[in-house]
């Protein structure tokens, strides 16, 4: 088979990407090959549903930019769709004294990321808004919101298809050739002949990458999140989204509450390293996968840097009440019983040998070839803007 452009990965970026690709380029011939049976499988629906408002990036960072442009193509798509949100908004915890300061940090990076809105409220006023949260301030991110990506990555996909655009499901890549000035994406079903590769791997995008003989010193690292959720007779604890305050040295923003679009609460996600790329359950081990994390130096130096965070979470994904005593953190109401096991996710985290997780979105370029080697979130909210730089290099 020839095409075009090949995309590797049908994840929400890679569809995103297709969707602003089609758009731009509608007489080019674009080919989806995944290696699952259908679109979203893995972090695209493995997530909480939260539209970011950007108030956490870095000011002027590829993360923030494009999450602030991200959100506002993502509502209009939705609305222009019917594909259902709730711009609910969410507050941001602080429960002692001495988070107040970080508090600060946060709430002065989202008015420099120009959200508007923002409000530092005192104890009295975080209970109007959350009634049974435990804060002595907190700060109100009016723009927050819920959604459910898989309904909007599929509703990417079919309009792909729409365009003439072609999806390969059940089709993992296995290897890649250049060949002259086009290049050979091989999987177990057929060979595609593409004059371009845009790879969003996800979870295995450095083993994509290799593929191309692409110089990359990255490696994914697999961190599972699992989630506990409110039972119904509880959930009334929880009106939208509470949220602690985050260590912003550390790319994971802690145990909290979100409402769920569909209805229900979860609470969570934890961050354990995974013994499998896709390992959502704490006994799906992988030895080679497994291997390939624990020899490599990056990790070894953030094992070393971060070991007693790391035996906190373990102890969390094993002992139901060391994780409810975090929730409780938030809100002292909660009890063991509230809570019944939910879903996990996994998150594919960059790391380099130097043991710096990557908390910014990182694309490798070669030519007739783009990796997007690190999406971590907001990509699933910032993914149409995304879609739109990846697809405005190709284009060019």
């Amino acid at each position: 088979m020839k095409t075009d452009v090949v995309i590797i990965g049908a994840g929400i970026v890679g569809l995103a990407t297709a969707y602003q690709l089609s758009r731009m380029r509608p007489e080019l011939k674009i080919c989806i090959v995944e290696k699952e049976a259908g679109p979203a499988f893995h972090q695209s629906s493995h997530n909480s549903g939260v539209i970011h408002s950007g108030i956490y990036y870095k000011p002027g960072g590829s993360k923030a930019v494009n999450c602030r442009k991200g959100y506002q193509y993502l509502l209009e798509f939705c609305d222009q769709y019917g594909l259902e949100y709730d711009i609910c908004g969410k507050v941001i915890v602080a429960t002692t004294k001495a988070e107040i300061p970080q508090l600060e940090s946060i709430y002065q990076r989202g008015i420099a990321n120009g959200l508007t809105g923002l409000k530092i409220l005192d104890a009295d006023a975080t209970r109007e808004k959350e009634p049974h949260v435990r804060a002595v301030q907190s700060i109100w991110v009016p723009q927050a919101g819920i959604t459910n990506y898989k309904k909007i990555a599929q509703k990417y996909l079919e309009l792909v298809l729409q365009n003439g655009g072609q999806a390969k499901f059940e089709a993992p890549v296995i290897d890649i050739q250049k060949e002259n000035r086009h290049h050979r994406v091989i999987t177990p079903k057929e060979e595609i002949i593409a004059r371009f590769i845009i790879s969003c791997g996800g979870l295995y995008s450095d083993k994509i990458t290799k593929f191309t003989k692409v110089d990359s010193p990255i490696q994914i690292l697999p961190f599972r999140g699992e989630y506990y959720e409110l039972k119904s007779e509880k959930q009334h604890l929880v009106r939208n989204l509470i949220y602690p305050v985050p260590n912003l040295n550390f790319p994971f923003l802690g145990v909290h509450y979100t409402r769920m679009i569909e209805g229900g609460i979860e609470a969570g996600p934890n961050a354990v390293l995974a013994f499998k790329r896709e390992g959502y359950s704490r006994w799906d081990i992988d030895r080679k996968e497994l291997w390939e994390t624990l020899s490599y130096p990056g990790f070894q130096k953030i094992a070393r840097r971060y070991w007693r965070d790391g035996l906190g979470e373990f102890y969390r994904s094993f002992s139901k009440q060391a994780f409810v005593k975090a929730l409780q953190h938030l809100i002292p109401e909660v009890t063991s019983d509230d809570l019944q096991r939910g879903r996990s996710g996994v998150r594919a985290m960059a790391c380099d040998p130097d043991g710096n997780l990557l908390d910014d979105y990182r694309l490798f370029e070669a030519p007739g070839i783009l990796h997007v080697a690190n999406a971590p979130s907001p990509a699933a909210t910032a993914s149409l803007a995304i879609g739109e730089m990846v697809a405005g290099r190709v284009s060019g």
